[in-house]
C-alpha cells in the first residue's frame, strides 16, 4: 500500500477524537467511514461533527462549500463488515485499554483487505502492546493526533515490526491531511508532547488530591507564571476526564503507584458524576464559558 492507493479511511470509535480525525480526513478529500458499536453514538457523532465546522479555526483557508463537501464524504456504520468494505487506512480511537484495542483490531483484520494499513491514535500506550493482535504488525504503527482544532502536530510512532514502507506512507498521509508529523525513532510512552504533558497533569493532580491547593489555584499558578491561556485542569477537561482517568488508573495499577492511585481516585469522583469535561458541559469547569477564560481569572 502506497500513499496514492489511499482513498478511503476507516475511523474506529466515534468519540471526540474519532470525530475530529474523520472530519479532517474528509476535509482533505478522503472518503471516510466512522464505526462505533452504537447507532445512538453515531447519530450524536454526526450532529457533533456538523457543529464542529464552526470551530475549525486552523482550517480557515477552506470555504463553506469545502466544509459542506467534507460532511458529504463521511458515512457512519455500526456494522463491522460494512464499515470495513474498501478501506485503505484505519485509525483507531477507542478507550485506552490494550486488550480492547487488540480485540477490535483482530476483528477488523479479518474484514479489511490484506493491504490495508492499521494505525492507532492511542495517547499513552505503545503499538507493540497490541501489534500482534492486528494480524498485520508490519502494516501497523501509531498515528496520534492532538486536539485537531488547536494544533496540526501529530506523532507517527513505529513499533519494532513496522515496515519502512508503512512508516513512510503514514507520514506522507499525515502531511496530505494538513498535519505536521513528528516521526519518532523508537517507541516511547506518551510520545513527545504527551510525555511532558502527563508529567504536568500528574503533578497537578497530586497537589489537588493532597489538598495542597485548589484546582482553580493550580491552574492560576500555571497560567500566571507561564503566561498560558489554559492550565492543567482546563487541559484535562479538553482531553476528557474519562480518558484522563483511564490513563492514570491504568498506569497506577501497572506500576503499583500509591500516589498515582490517589490521583486516579480524585479523577474518578468527577467521572462517576458524569462530569467528563467539555464534551458534557462540565468537568473541573463549566462550559461553554469556563472560569479560566474570563479576563480576571488569574488576578481574582
Amino acid at each position: 500500500m502506497n500513499i496514492e492507493s489511499i482513498r478511503k479511511v476507516l475511523i474506529l470509535g466515534a468519540g471526540t477524537m474519532g470525530q475530529q480525525i474523520g472530519y479532517v480526513c474528509a476535509l482533505h478529500g478522503y472518503d471516510v467511514v466512522i464505526y462505533d458499536i452504537s447507532d445512538e453514538v453515531l447519530e450524536k457523532s454526526a450532529k457533533s461533527i456538523r457543529k464542529s465546522t464552526k470551530t475549525m479555526g486552523l482550517y480557515s483557508s477552506f470555504s463553506k462549500e469545502d466544509f459542506e463537501a467534507a460532511l458529504e464524504r463521511i458515512t457512519y456504520s455500526s456494522n463491522p463488515r460494512i464499515a470495513a468494505e474498501g478501506v485503505d487506512l484505519v485509525n483507531e480511537s477507542v478507550p485506552e485499554d490494550p486488550k480492547l484495542k487488540g480485540k477490535i483490531f483482530s476483528e477488523f483484520n479479518t474484514l479489511c483487505s490484506p493491504g490495508t494499513i492499521f494505525t492507532t491514535n492511542t495517547s499513552s500506550l505503545v503499538p507493540s502492546m497490541f501489534a500482534d493482535a492486528t494480524g498485520r504488525p508490519e502494516k501497523f504503527c501509531a498515528l496520534h493526533f492532538h486536539v485537531v482544532n488547536m494544533t496540526r502536530i501529530v506523532d507517527v510512532m513505529p513499533h519494532p515490526g513496522t515496515s519502512k514502507e508503512t512508516l513512510e506512507t503514514v507520514t506522507e498521509f499525515a502531511r496530505r491531511i494538513g498535519q505536521i508529523p513528528i516521526v519518532l525513532g523508537s517507541e516511547h510512552y506518551g510520545y513527545v508532547f504527551n510525555h511532558m504533558l502527563m508529567a504536568l497533569m500528574d503533578s497537578a493532580l497530586t497537589i489537588a488530591s493532597r489538598g495542597v491547593a485548589s484546582v482553580h489555584d493550580i491552574d492560576r499558578a500555571w497560567m500566571g507564571v507561564m503566561n498560558n491561556h489554559i492550565g492543567p485542569f482546563g487541559i484535562m477537561d479538553s482531553i476528557g476526564l474519562e480518558t484522563s482517568y483511564k490513563v492514570t488508573d491504568f498506569w497506577a495499577n501497572v506500576r503499583k503507584d500509591k500516589k498515582a492511585l490517589a490521583n486516579a481516585e480524585f479523577l474518578k469522583k468527577y467521572v462517576d458524576q458524569g462530569k467528563l469535561g467539555i464534551k458534557t458541559g462540565e468537568g473541573f469547569y463549566s462550559y461553554p464559558n469556563p472560569a479560566y477564560g474570563k479576563p480576571d481569572f488569574i488576578g481574582n
